[in-house]
Parts: structure tokens; sequence; C-alpha cells
């Protein structure tokens, strides 16, 4: 029995009610600054397939609108009262990294099943080869801590106490895994007192065909928008700046297919399977969040009205091939995989960009880190905690510059109050706050990066910085916008001397050694040398951008009272006038990297890479770079100088196949 559109809103709001309060609790009770200041969880309100039906929209993270819960709900025995957890990423791929622990719980209502209810947090630390668990550096999944299989954590009230064991003896701060696991029991609790009142209300036939009726609507909502855009096929492409410690870019390469109220998101073209953590464990599942949450953010620019569940994803198919960043095998690592999903991120919405360039704005600024520190109180007590995100702003868009370090598409990720952090961890912050011409310059200005300095005062601190990034491509502008500035990481020791510390993500502190991390700016929107001349003074007085870059990137030449010259301006952007506009203005460090590795040669590698063996793609991969590097291909030669280099290599590994163009 379908619900009238009055009742059917009604329910809407009391299951987000009912997740906004799972998730006051959540973060109310946790004992990690990760959980409590950060907000990196999610809560849940589920059918009894699994599927989201709704999520706080105020709080915590906003990649799971479509979550599917249901491979790894099946073929459990359910009792009322019983809570289940995973934090395997090769189980069901409901978690995606070990930190992740996923709770569940049904609920029953005169013996039927009625839906589940679920949550996860982000533990700060699950065990393995480096504090807080996580490193591009690390190479299978074995040395990312701590996994736990689809398992029962309660049953008839009673906590599974050999699980609790194998957690106590397998993490680095038992007490604070332990805290936060009470503060998700704590959370599904709360859920299922909310759900009662719920069905009460409306009745248990209502409340289960409104769970179904809910995602109906917001897939009606959703084909409605699709219908909106022009048919076509859009490609992009995005990078990071390393596919492991100190290597090569790994690229993504999405192409957008739109036919009538349906979208396909083709990832063939993205790297192999890395030998490094920047896998993605999607499974495959052609409707995973992480492939798709981007294309609900773009549903979100386009209607803010939508209603948010799993229902938005029906009309949506991802392709993801196996072997693939995007569809990673076990062991693959994969701790980094939130800085794959950025850049996944940043390729949709450049293919969004095509569709719609004046609704979409410009790149994120992507590249956030999050400071993780592993130090000990003057007691000797082990400490870890989070500092906090280190990022960039929004980018630009056709109507608003770009917020100012607000992390774009991860501002679900809350900043952390200095007074805490110096209460909580023996640190002092140096700086925190904007860097000036860090925006991409454009009509319409990128938002500006953020810039933290910390020095510690103990001895073997480890610092981990996980997601360091855009030091080499940075966030990407539109429509005349220029790219965004440069990440930077940096220790300076107490004898003075500076190390550039680039996309390192582990670090070992001296005492009184100083860490300073420089987010990259957000991408700008328009023609920079038409924006008007007293928001780029304005800029100047608030300190977003410096007398030179009003004159280099704007063209306004201010005086050394920062008044507007107005003849010497009038005259410098008449020089600099731009009268055809590229979509994207890409950094240069991208534009050089694809004179050699242009589009039609990087699919060429893809294509060669995907016939072998899963085990040897990012060796070849590799192999290949060192080849390229090393002897240039012409711009007149095209892809066989990289076919040629491959069966070269082949040669000296006789069980790789010979590559033909088929």
């Amino acid at each position: 029995m379908s619900m009238d559109q009055t009742n059917l809103q009604i329910l809407a709001n009391y299951c987000a009610a009912a997740a906004e309060s799972m998730g006051w609790t959540l973060m109310r009770t946790a004992h990690s600054t990760f959980i409590k200041e950060t907000e990196d969880f999610s809560c849940q309100i589920l059918d009894v397939e699994g599927r989201t039906v709704a999520s706080p929209k105020t709080m915590g993270a906003t990649w799971y609108t479509g979550l599917d819960y249901g491979e790894v709900l099946r073929g459990l025995d359910y009792e009322d009262g019983d809570i289940y957890l995973t934090s395997d990423p090769y189980s069901g791929s409901l978690a995606t990294h070990t930190p992740d622990v996923h709770l569940w719980k049904p609920i029953f209502y005169d013996d039927q099943l009625m839906c589940f209810v679920g949550c996860h947090v982000h533990n700060t630390d699950v065990g393995g080869a480096v504090p807080a668990s996580l490193s591009r550096s690390l190479t299978e999944i074995q040395q990312e801590g701590l996994r736990l299989p689809p398992m029962r954590l309660v049953r008839n009230g009673k906590m599974n106490e050999d699980l609790l064991n194998i957690i106590r003896r397998n993490v680095r701060l038992p007490e604070q895994n332990l805290g936060d696991m009470n503060a998700q029991l704590a959370c599904v609790m709360t859920g299922e007192r909310k759900i009662y009142e719920i069905i009460e209300r409306f009745g248990p036939t209502h409340f289960l065909s409104g769970l179904e009726d809910l995602q109906s609507y917001a897939e009606k909502q959703a084909r409605a928008i699709i219908r909106t855009l022009p048919d076509g096929d859009y490609s992009f492409s995005d990078y990071t700046d390393e596919d492991s410690v100190n290597g090569y870019p790994m690229r993504i390469h999405v192409t957008l297919r739109i036919r009538d109220d349906q979208i396909e998101l083709d990832f063939t073209g993205s790297d192999p399977q890395l030998s490094s953590s920047l896998n993605v464990p999607t499974g495959g599942k052609e409707k995973h969040s992480l492939a798709l949450i981007a294309v609900i953010y773009a549903f979100y620019t386009l209607d803010p009205s939508i209603t948010l569940n799993h229902g938005l994803t029906r009309p949506l198919r991802a392709i993801l091939p196996r072997g693939s960043v995007v569809h990673a095998v076990e062991p693959a690592a994969v701790g980094m995989r939130s800085l794959t999903c950025n850049v996944i991120q940043t390729a949709i919405f450049g293919a969004f960009a095509q569709v719609l360039p004046d609704k979409f704005p410009a790149s994120p600024s992507n590249g956030v880190s999050l400071l993780n520190v592993k130090t000990q109180s003057a007691s000797g007590r082990m400490i870890m905690a989070s500092l906090g995100p280190v990022g960039g702003g929004a980018g630009a868009g056709p109507n608003n510059d770009g917020s100012e370090g607000c992390g774009a598409n991860m501002s679900f990720l809350k900043n952390t109050p200095v007074e805490i952090n110096e209460a909580e961890v023996p640190i002092r912050m140096l700086r925190y706050g904007l860097v000036p011409d860090s925006g991409g310059a454009g009509f319409y200005r990128g938002g500006s990066a953020v810039e933290m300095s910390i020095q510690v005062f103990t001895p073997e601190v480890i610092v981990t910085a996980r997601n360091r990034d855009r030091c080499v491509f940075t966030a990407w502008g539109l429509l005349g916008g220029r790219a965004g500035g440069a990440s930077r990481f940096s220790k300076v020791s107490t004898a003075h001397q500076t190390q550039e510390l680039g996309s390192t993500d582990v670090v070992k502190c001296d005492p009184g050694d100083i860490l300073t991390i420089i987010g990259p700016g957000g991408g700008g929107y328009g023609n920079p040398f038409a924006r008007p001349e007293d928001k780029v003074r304005t800029d100047v007085l608030r300190g977003f951008i410096t007398p030179k870059a009003a004159l280099d990137d704007y063209g306004v030449v201010l005086t050394d009272k920062l008044d507007i010259d107005q003849a010497a301006t009038t005259q410098v952007r008449a020089s600099k006038n731009q009268s055809e506009l590229s979509l994207f203005g890409h950094g240069e460090r991208r534009t050089i990297f694809e004179q050699i590795w242009t589009p039609e040669r990087y699919n060429i590698l893809t294509q060669i890479l995907a016939r072998i063996d899963i085990s040897w793609r990012h060796f070849i991969k590799n192999k290949l770079f060192d080849v390229i590097k090393t002897h240039p291909i012409s711009a007149e030669s095209g892809i066989v100088d990289v076919i040629n280099a491959y069966n070269n290599l082949q040669k000296s590994f006789p069980s790789l196949p010979v590559f033909t163009l088929i």
C-alpha cells in the first residue's frame, strides 16, 4: 500500500530525525577526537534488504547516502537484540578500509523484521604496520591492521568477550577503540528506540511500504534530473601525484554516458591495481557508494530538494574493471582509498562540467591531509590523536567565489579547535590559518588553502599525514579560471634544517621539530582579468591574495597604500585580455605531463595492462614509465612507441603476452 505524498514526506522527516538522533548520540559519547570533533562517522536507517533510507544531513560523512549493507546482511542468523559488526573490506565491500568499523542491529516488531539501523566510525588506530594504521607505503591489506569479518557482537544482551579480547590485543589504544564501540552501541540503541516510535505512529504495514516508497520517490527525482541533461558521452581524467611512495602519477579516467533518464560511469582507462594502498575495494559493484557519490553531489547541486537515500542510485551504473585501482582484489592494500575516492569525485565533476559548465563549479582543492600524532604524555601514557583535516577551499562556481578552507567535497570532516588539540596532545600550534595566493585566479576566485604548523616536544613522535597529495597536479579551473595552488609538507629541525616532505605520509619527529602542512587551493572560474577591480583590492585587504598576485593574476595595479591605480590597471588588463577562454585550466605540471602521456597514449597503456595478470600490472606500468621518461616519445609517433616499449619489455618476461591491437 503506497503512502500519499503528505504522509510520505512526514515519514521522510521522521526517519531523517531518527538518523540525526543516532548521530548526536554517537558524537556525544565517542572517546576519540576523530569522531567527536572531526565527525568521521555515518548513521543509517536501512530497509530489510540493507539499503539506506535515511542518514543525517547536518553531521557525519556524506559519502554514504547510497550505502548498501545487503551483501553482509545476507546469510546471518538474526534474533531480536542482536548486534553485528565488520571492518573487513573484502567481506561484502561494506567497510572500505580496516579502520572503518560498521555496526548494525535488526529491528523487530511483533516478531517481524522491520528494518535495520547501522553506523560506522573511523577508528584512529586498528593496529598494523604504522601508527594510525594507514600509509601509502603499505602493500597488502594484512599490514593495515585488524580485519573483522561480519560477526555477532551482542546476543541476548551479552557482549562477545572473545571478540573484544582480540580487539584489545591488536590495537594501540584499546580503551579508545572500545570506548568508541560503546558509542556505536548507544547509537544503534537510540536508532531502535526511534524506529519503534515511528512504527507506533504509522503502523507496521505503512512503515514497511513507506521505506520502499521513499526510495522510489528518490529514484523518480533522480530520473527527472537526468532527463534535463543533454545525452552524450563526456570523458575526463584526473590524477594523484604518486601511485606509490615516490612513484609515478596515478590516473582516474571516467566516461560519463547520459541516455534519457539513465547514467553510466565507465572507469575503463583508470590505472591498474597498485602495489600501494591507493586501491578502492568496490567489489566491482555497479552501485557502490564510493563510485557514485559524486553523481549524488551533482544531483544535489541541480536540485537541493532531492530525497537523499539509496533510491537515487537506481538510474546509475558504474563500470569498475576488475584488477584496476577502482576494483582492487585481495590482498591489495586499500587504506588510502579516500585519496583515490577524492580523485574519482573530481574526475566525475570534470565530466559534469562539460555537460553544464554554467551550472557546475571548478575543481575542489582535494588533497585533504588528515594529521594524526602518536606521542606520550608527561607520565608516559601513550597518546594517539587526530589533529583534524588540513585541506583547501572549494572550487569557484558560476555565481560565487569558492568557500575558504572548507575542504569542499570533504567538508563533512570538521576542524578540531586549537584549544582541544593542545589540551589533549603535548604539541603547540604555531599557525593555523588561510594561505594567501592559494585559491585559483578567476572571475570568481577559488577557495583558499589551510596551513597548520605544529611543534612537538617529546621523543619518538610519529606523525601520519594521510592522503597527502596535490603537490604536483592541482585543482583545475573552469571557463578561463586558473588552477589552484599546490600543497606542501615540510619539517624544520631544532638545527633549523628544512626537509621538504612532499607526499610523505609517515614522519618521525624529535623534540622541538616543527611540521608545516599547506593544503592545496580550489580552482578558479571565469576570466580573472574581468574580475571587478574593487573585489581584487578587497581580496588583498583581507589577505586572500598579495599585491603581486593582484597584478600578475588579475591585472590590477595597487599603490603603496593599496589604492587602485586606475590608469595602470586599464593598460595592464588591455594587454592581457583573453578573447578565447579554455574550458579547463590545468596547472603547468599537468600540461607538461600530458604532452608526453597524452590521453591516447595513456589509454593504450591501460589497454596493455588490462591484458596481463593483475600481479604484474603495477610493475609493468612502472617499467613503461621508466622507458618513456628516459626516451620521450615524439608527438608524431602516437601510441606505437608505447606498444613497442611494452613488447620490448615482454622479451625479458616471456610469461607475459605480446600485445597487438585488436
